[in-house]
């Protein structure tokens, strides 16, 4: 076999890798203060993906955020650090960061009327090792309290090493949520 047909078996063999495995799907019917993953496979999956769809939030203009289970207990502290950039189709334009959060920040102000939702995706990446810390990327667009489109973008930390072994999705600001449907995939390595 040639060189270039060793390689071709190998870049074949591996296809599975970047597969999305589903581990568990939540939609939201009703009111409820948050929605929890308590089985996220950590320590089978070192890259998780979490999609959130038509995502609505009881009071106007607020936010959906994460915040992460440790070793089974939920981290409420101030330690979370997030920088995302938001850009309002009307042309505005925003830094957000924080180094003292007690969530994770996802979205940026979503309206309650009709039609006003919040999509998100999030990568959240070495949830189950505790040698290292668990960081999120994440991508959302929505339409605001004004009817505005908006998107946000940017990343997240727990600067502090631990078994993240579950996800808490909430509205930021201890407001409920009030629809939305939650995907969470593991990614096959």
């Amino acid at each position: 076999m040639s060189p270039l047909g060793a390689a071709r078996a190998v870049i074949t063999s591996s296809a599975d890798f970047g597969k999305l495995e589903l581990i568990e799907t939540k939609t939201i019917s009703g009111t409820v203060a948050q929605v929890d993953f308590t089985s996220i496979k950590e320590s089978t999956y070192n890259v998780h993906l979490l999609m959130l769809s038509n995502m609505l939030t009881e009071t106007d203009g607020k936010r959906v955020a994460l915040r992460f289970f440790e070793s089974g207990s939920i981290e409420t502290a101030s330690v979370y650090q997030f920088a995302n950039f938001v850009l309002e189709a009307g042309g505005s334009q925003a830094n957000v960061a924080n180094t003292g959060s007690n969530t994770l920040r996802i979205t940026d102000n979503t309206g309650n009327d009709t039609g006003e939702s919040s999509n998100t995706y999030v990568y959240l990446y070495n949830l189950g090792d505790s040698s290292k810390y668990s960081f999120i990327t994440c991508h959302s667009s929505a339409i605001t309290s004004s009817a505005v489109g908006v998107t946000e973008f940017g990343s997240g930390v727990l600067p502090q090493t631990s078994t993240v072994d579950g996800i808490r999705v909430l509205g930021d600001g201890a407001i409920n949520l009030t629809g939305g449907t939650m995907s969470l995939y593991g990614i096959k390595e």
